[in-house]
């Protein structure tokens, strides 16, 4: 028959006839049942069988562990959680220092490449307008369709005219020449729109609307706004430089926290050694209490001390051999 009784922790516990305890096998059950769901719940196909091992399970078996009142396993836990998040920062840093390799060996100069060419265009067709711009009003010349317009309403009627003609949608014809540019017309069939582009060695396109003097107004103004497209792009080509030239000094780098993450990692497989060490003298003393009841345990200082020591002399007795070895060759 079982009973509640007051166990460790100020836990219920139960206890049967023979003064088992019970809770221990049901923590024993949960941990084993943790241990399997985790195997089962994964991308891998499932199996029949599963090992008895699990990074997961082992945080339960920390947890039981802590309770016994062991620091080490305190500050284990604490240094997990510290090296997880600075593995997870130097990812990131690893990730954003092939991005910057990446934009440094392709994507800048490609960048820096595209600006100078539409710099030259922009400078070119700058020239090409001033020297065939219409400074006059009276002297306005257009050719549309082969003929030479000296009217602007009558140029913006015949570009109307040839959008009302045109039968094939996204198809680019040429139409005539103004100020020194080739007119190309074409139906947007995605805006439901009339697009004019005029081309010299770069290409500036306007939206056609119903009224012909508009038109030409618009024509216009696309050609005017080429010294702002030149300063624009000069812009863009000094901060696309400006970026190249400061990933070059950021890919040069290293990760900020890289000797902390070292010091950590050291330190964690030092408390593993440890934890492992004192799991094994764990055992062996339950074993000694039964003939030796009266004799007391060791520290964890203790045990951290004997596992450098004794590290330090297998070190040393590395050393001794490869220079043994050294002498005898």
């Amino acid at each position: 028959m079982l009973e509640p009784c007051e166990g460790k922790l100020s836990r219920t516990v139960l206890r049967g006839e023979s003064g088992s305890n019970t809770a221990d096998l049901l923590d024993q059950l949960i941990e084993s049942k943790q241990k399997f769901i985790s195997q089962i719940m994964t991308s891998k196909s499932p199996v029949r069988s599963c090992e008895d091992v699990d990074d997961t399970a082992l945080s339960y078996a920390e947890v039981k562990a802590l309770a016994t009142g062991n620091p080490a396993i305190k500050e284990k836990m604490a240094l997990d959680v510290e090296v997880s998040k600075l593995k997870l920062l130097k990812a990131n840093f690893v990730s954003n220092h092939y991005r910057l390799e990446d934009d440094i060996a392709k994507n800048f100069p490609q960048q820096i490449a595209v600006l100078n060419k539409s710099i030259e265009g922009y400078k070119a067709d700058l020239a090409k307008y001033q020297a065939n711009r219409i400074t006059d009003p009276e002297k306005f010349v257009m050719e549309v369709g082969g003929t030479v317009f000296y009217e602007k309403k009558e140029a913006g009627a015949a570009l109307l005219a040839v959008c009302q003609s045109m039968k094939q949608a996204d198809a680019m014809i040429n139409v005539g020449q103004y100020q020194g540019f080739s007119i190309r017309l074409k139906f947007d069939s995605w805006n439901k729109e009339f697009i004019l582009s005029l081309k010299n060695e770069n290409v500036y396109r306007v939206s056609l609307g119903s009224d012909e003097n508009g038109n030409i107004i618009r024509i216009n103004n696309a050609l005017e706004a080429i010294p702002q497209k030149l300063a624009e792009a000069e812009r863009k080509l000094e901060t696309v430089q400006g970026q190249l030239k400061n990933a070059m000094e950021e890919v040069k780098k290293p990760f900020p926290k890289e000797e902390e993450l070292n010091q950590k990692l050291e330190r964690l497989s030092e408390l593993n050694a440890l934890l492992n060490m004192d799991e094994k003298e764990t055992v062996m003393e339950g074993e000694e209490e039964q003939d030796e009841p009266g004799k007391e345990k060791r520290s964890i200082h203790e045990k951290i001390s004997a596992y450098k020591k004794s590290t330090q002399l297998v070190n040393a007795e590395d050393r001794i051999g490869i220079s043994s070895e050294i002498c005898i060759g």
